[in-house]
C-alpha cells in the first residue's frame, strides 16, 4: 500500500484484533470485510481499492 501509494497516504491505521478479523477501509467507508466473506482479500485488488478512492 505505502509502496504504490506514498505520495498520497496521509496516514494509516492497523488495529490489532483475534481470531483472524480483518476489515478494510478508506476514509471511513468499508472498501472489504474478511468478517462477512470469511476471505482474506487480495493484496492487488486491495491496493485497486484505495486507489480509486484516492481519484
Amino acid at each position: 500500500m505505502l509502496t504504490a501509494y506514498k505520495q498520497r497516504i496521509q496516514s494509516l491505521r492497523l488495529v490489532p484484533s483475534k481470531g483472524g478479523c480483518f476489515e478494510f477501509e478508506v476514509n471511513g467507508e468499508l472498501v472489504y470485510s474478511k468478517l462477512k466473506t470469511g476471505v482474506f482479500p487480495d493484496e492487488d485488488a486491495m491496493v485497486k481499492a484505495v486507489g480509486d478512492r484516492l481519484r
